[in-house]
């Protein structure tokens, strides 16, 4: 059965956003609930052996990102990747927009996600930013951000698609914030199938003595010790 945007809002509704939120305060990252059933992520990992839905395929160890591979969709992205993206931005857009007035930015995202990258490819960022990650055993991810132009909304989510201890071990999400005057905090969560982890694009508000500050932030990936790790990644803007 094809994840509709109505039933994936549904499965998105069923997190606690706020305890979500205060997490995301805390930490700069926090979990959803179940957002696709086995058989979807299973059906997922699939199409990684499709390149034709793909517009490009990045080897991390060619360009120094460390060790695996991605791809990125087309615009016409699978019917479970539009659903999700579209029933999470508006769970997202009241977090990256307190976060703003916090930190005394702007908040350019409108209620609707096609507007917003419709204003992406008006400046230039037309490229499509869903990605699909494959790492076998000893493959990693530099710490990175998923920055692609000026345009750039805060929050990101990726969803686990193979069982943690079962399908791969290793492979933790890795989380290093730079706090302002103080050494660097890291995180490290493992996926759990189907669900989500909302994390910071680029950097969040941290409250200071002198009020908020923004933390940077970088992700990546720690090495797989065993099996394959495939994961979906899901930006809310795109790239030029």
């Amino acid at each position: 059965m094809t994840l509709t945007t109505e039933r994936a809002a549904l499965r998105v509704d069923g997190t606690d956003w706020a305890a979500l939120a205060g997490e995301l305060d805390e930490l700069g990252c926090a979990p959803t609930g179940q957002l696709l059933t086995p058989a979807e992520c299973r059906d997922l990992t699939a199409l990684y052996d499709k390149p034709e839905l793909f517009r490009t395929t990045v080897d991390m160890a060619r360009h120094r990102f460390g060790s695996g591979e991605y791809r990125y969709f087309t615009h016409d992205l699978p019917a479970a990747v539009a659903a999700l993206r579209a029933a999470l931005y508006p769970r997202l857009l009241p977090i990256a927009r307190d976060w703003a007035a916090r930190l005394g930015r702007p908040a350019p995202w409108p209620d609707d996600l096609e507007q917003w990258l419709g204003r992406c490819h008006d400046a230039g960022q037309d490229r499509p930013a869903q990605i699909l990650l494959r790492y076998g055993a000893g493959d990693w991810n530099a710490l990175h951000r998923d920055v692609f132009g000026e345009l750039v909304f805060p929050l990101q989510v990726v969803v686990g698609l193979d069982a943690y201890g079962a399908d791969y071990t290793g492979g933790e999400f890795l989380m290093v914030e730079q706090r302002p005057r103080a050494q660097s905090r890291g995180v490290a969560t493992v996926l759990e199938q189907g669900h989500g982890l909302v994390f910071t694009t680029r950097d969040r508000p941290v409250r200071t003595r002198r009020g908020w500050s923004a933390g940077a932030v970088r992700h990546g990936v720690s090495p797989v010790r065993s099996g394959l790790r495939h994961t979906l990644g899901l930006v809310f803007h795109d790239a030029s």
